[in-house]
């Protein structure tokens, strides 16, 4: 099947021109962090009532006002309301990032004429843009704009490495992929990975906070930044109880291609097996949660686990160990 070669360039043109705004938003998010005070108490009552209408118990920690706090209800100086607007125009930046970025997959997907998440440069595309929707998301629901450059930074060195390392012409799939079961599969997939590298940043902060409050010394006034760590376990806890399912559907569904594929339901490929300690490390961080109430660092470790186990079965596997998978180049 041919290849539209005028799509297909501008989807490469697309992708990296929103590489770049996303460069741009990081650092408009980076100055309005650096332009935030450390919350006070009237701050955390706000984000308390906020996170009261998104639901569940509104909990305040006061252990999180331990430095630079303010009790005073007075407004804060113009540097803040400065800072705001340039977190205004850095979302600004994000969201016109991601439609670039929704085009560049939809150009590359009719140029190819089929799904575009047939390799791993595709594959990451679409694994990134799906984060990106989830933290967009995420920033409507909760007082999080300012940690969006924690969020983009693995985005932007992911797609660095995507539109470098891996980028790979627009060209059909290999004959072993020309299946229903790639758009089923593999979207699951990628759905649940983007997602999930919202909670594994977000658990990565909370530990930052976390051991900040033990030891003052260690992370300094960017702690003190960071939000509360009520709001940073509720992010990592709700996307990750959304996105756990689209993996698992993701797994059945690969259980069932390779059946099809290779005959048998399991073959303990090393994409496979990293898929499930993967599965099994989000599986416990939720039964954790559920059943022993862990909300505190250990909750947070396992999450961070999990994605980690994400991430090496993305890249390592993929680029390094040989396996029924590596023809694909799938992640």
């Amino acid at each position: 099947m041919p290849v539209n070669e005028t799509l297909a360039t501008y989807s490469d043109w697309a992708y990296g021109t929103a590489v770049v705004i996303y460069v741009l938003a990081m650092i408009f998010f980076l100055v309005e962090q650096a332009m935030h005070r450390a919350p006070g108490k009237a701050k955390l009552e706000v984000e308390a009532k906020q996170l009261a209408t998104v639901g569940g118990p509104a909990e305040l920690d006061d252990t999180n006002d331990t430095e630079d706090t303010d009790d005073s209800d007075e407004p804060e100086a113009p540097k803040a309301d400065r800072g705001d607007r340039i977190g205004r125009m850095g979302f600004a930046l994000l969201v016109l990032g991601a439609l670039l970025h929704l085009g560049a997959v939809l150009a590359r997907g009719f140029a190819t004429e089929r799904v575009p998440w047939g390799n791993m440069y595709e594959y990451g595309s679409a694994v990134c843009l799906v984060a990106v929707i989830a933290w967009i998301v995420l920033i409507r629901s909760f007082p999080v704009r300012r940690l969006t450059a924690f969020v983009l930074l693995p985005i932007v060195v992911l797609m660095f490495l995507g539109g470098t390392v891996l980028y790979t012409a627009a060209a059909p799939v290999q004959p072993a992929l020309q299946s229903y079961w790639l758009v089923i599969h593999v979207s699951a997939a990628a759905s649940a990975s983007g997602i999930l590298l919202v909670p594994g940043v977000a658990s990565v902060l909370y530990l930052v906070k976390s051991a900040n409050e033990k030891n003052p010394a260690r992370f300094g006034r960017f702690a003190g930044r960071l939000p509360a760590l009520d709001v940073l376990d509720r992010i990592a806890y709700r996307t990750t109880i959304i996105a756990f399912p689209v993996f698992t559907f993701g797994v059945v569904c690969g259980a069932i291609w390779a059946e099809s594929a290779w005959g048998r339901f399991w073959n303990w490929d090393p994409k496979e097996t990293c898929a499930l300690v993967a599965w099994v490390i989000y599986a416990a961080y939720l039964h954790a949660r559920a059943t022993a109430g862990w909300r505190g660092t250990k909750a947070a470790a396992i999450n961070v686990l999990g994605f980690a186990a994400m991430v090496f079965n993305l890249f390592f596997i993929n680029l390094v160990t040989a396996g029924l998978h590596s023809y694909a180049g799938l992640g």
